[in-house]
């Protein structure tokens, strides 16, 4: 399989066509659309429900996982959002196919933990659903290491990077990460807090980029702190990028995904150097 998604993202190497993807949507035209498009992109023959029924019926009459489900928000016979509350609560990762998307609407649906929402609003539409559909069900050949010395902001980060289908380990220390970079080389990210009692993120990127360069390995610093140089020193130690905490989860997916892609990007122009 090889896609070149929306973002200029090159995905290759992937099968996929064994997925088990639902497809919630009344409209005949997109169900069209996204049946014909990801059939040909990935080779992935989607289940179609048209109602709320439907999709009750597809859960119950197979045992094979979904492992992924596009729908929209309303539904025939679910016109306050119920079908997505059920493919939710069945903790089914989903994706919003919608056309109607207010800031409100926009919160509340975010608050259920969906994988990630797109709008019918442009005629990328279909194509930034597909990117979205591989980037979810390949993000698992990504293992990203959290290192924050709080235990919920651990949780919560792993949380959200769990919910897009990346594997995730976690340090609550600068020595103890170290310890697990060095055991796990397929590390290919790490989201570091930058106050931490042992090492501070400063000093443990400096000690990484000391064996490991931005080819194998991308930092993302965050912090809590209003200082705004933050970000700058954190750079000139060997981060790739930095965020101030509180951020908007389509900030954090979105800056993961650009130092993953960017990353790929990277070792593939280094194979094809050797190659030569």
């Amino acid at each position: 399989m090889s896609f070149l998604g929306i973002s200029g993202m090159q995905y290759s190497g992937e099968s996929l066509a064994q997925a088990r993807i639902l497809v919630a949507e009344d409209s005949n035209v997109f169900t069209s659309m996204i049946s014909t498009r990801l059939k040909e992109l990935f080779d992935i023959e989607v289940e179609i429900c048209r109602d709320f029924e439907e999709v009750q019926f597809a859960f119950d009459k197979s045992s094979e996982p979904i492992a992924l489900a596009i729908s929209n928000i309303n539904l025939p016979g679910a016109e306050n959002g119920e079908a997505l509350d059920y493919l939710i609560d069945l903790s089914i990762p989903t994706i919003v196919f919608t056309g109607t998307f207010q800031e409100k609407i926009r919160d509340q649906i975010l608050a259920k933990d969906i994988v990630d929402y797109v709008l019918k609003d442009n005629v990328f539409a279909v194509e930034m659903l597909a990117e979205s559909v591989c980037r979810f069900l390949t993000n698992q050949r990504h293992h990203v290491l959290i290192v924050d010395d709080s235990a919920t902001a651990r949780a919560l980060l792993s949380t959200r990077l769990k919910r897009y289908n990346f594997r995730v380990s976690v340090a609550e220390n600068g020595a103890k990460a170290l310890a697990i970079l060095k055991a796990n080389r397929d590390i290919g990210l790490m989201v570091t807090d930058y106050n931490m009692p042992d090492i501070d993120g400063f000093e443990l990127t400096r000690r990484i980029r000391s064996s490991i360069g931005s080819h194998e390995l991308r930092i993302i610093g965050v912090s809590s702190s209003t200082d705004r140089l933050l970000s700058a020193r954190f750079l000139k130690a060997g981060g790739n990028d930095f965020m101030l905490r509180p951020f908007i989860d389509e900030e954090f997916y979105c800056r993961v995904n650009q130092n993953l892609d960017t990353l790929v990007q990277i070792k593939s122009a280094r194979r094809s150097d050797t190659r030569r």
